[in-house]
């Protein structure tokens, strides 16, 4: 496989999934060097080869990826939308800045996608994580030993309806749904805060540990590049959605990751919720 697909450089932002990536490639055998972004990416991450930077150090990033003879590169990890004047790029940065800037104007996917085409422009491949990953995406259906009951299913299926409509306006990509009634939309603060904000509404309106109702529902932007930012679910957005009550978790089929799929199973099971995977046809 190493052959094949080459070094990976892997530009790592904060959770999960630059850590799941990162063993992948162990497992097989992939060389890799991971681009930490200064403020973001999790110190564990120095276990592997790699470097810090700095968001806007965009020369010294290209340069790194060349000396390190990498083939194509992954984008993965949240980053939170910085404060341009606060930056401070080298003299690439300094050049690709207001593209990048102009960009940001018009929406997160458009910042993504002039992002993409910096490194595509040097001749680097782009990867997705699922790509990388393989088989971690979520398949149809209920994933563990728990199937949401139509009511659930209904919320369920309304929450990734609200997901769609917010992604079509490039607000996020997670809705939460109780009863029918939308208790929560995902903007920039992310899943996990989302989560944590349904957990502190008034118990009439959410469920509880032992009368779960409501659902969360994740949803790629229908304008996205799902090379770069995919849903994604792991074993902690399991445990919140428990915390907050709710009954389960789902999203469309083959446009979800998950990372560790059994470890989501088993906490879910576990935990007493549902996870479901929406076929669409």
């Amino acid at each position: 496989m190493t052959a094949e697909v080459g070094k990976l450089g892997l530009i790592a932002g904060g959770g999960e999934l630059p850590h799941a990536i990162a063993r992948r490639c162990d497992e097989e055998g992939r060389p890799l060097f991971i681009v930490r972004l200064d403020g973001f990416a999790d110190h564990h991450l120095d276990r592997w080869p790699g470097a810090t930077f700095g968001m806007a150090e965009i020369g010294g990033i290209l340069k790194a990826l060349k000396q390190q003879g990498c083939a194509a590169v992954c984008l993965a990890g949240t980053v939170s939308r910085p404060d341009f004047k606060r930056l401070k790029p080298d003299l690439k940065g300094a050049s690709v800045l207001p593209g990048i800037i102009a960009a940001a104007t018009k929406g997160d996917d458009a910042l993504l996608r002039k992002i993409l085409s910096v490194f595509e422009a040097e001749g680097y491949g782009v990867e997705g994580a699922d790509d990388i990953l393989g088989g971690e995406t979520l398949p149809g259906g209920a994933l563990g030993a728990i199937t949401p009951t139509p009511e659930q299913l209904s919320d369920l299926k309304k929450a990734l309806h609200v997901a769609e409509k917010a992604g079509e306006l490039d607000i996020g990509q997670g809705a939460v749904v109780c009863d029918g009634l939308v208790l929560a939309v995902e903007a920039q603060e992310g899943t996990d805060a989302m989560l944590a904000r349904v957990a502190g509404l008034p118990a009439d309106l959410r469920g509880s540990p032992s009368a779960r109702k409501g659902a969360l529902g994740k949803a790629p932007k229908p304008i996205q590049d799902l090379r770069v930012d995919m849903p994604v679910i792991g074993t902690r957005t399991v445990e919140m959605a428990a915390a907050a009550g709710l009954a389960g978790i789902g999203g469309i089929t083959d446009h979800l990751i998950l990372i560790d799929k059994k470890s989501i199973i088993d906490t879910a099971d576990r935990l007493g919720l549902f996870v479901w995977g929406e076929t669409r046809s």
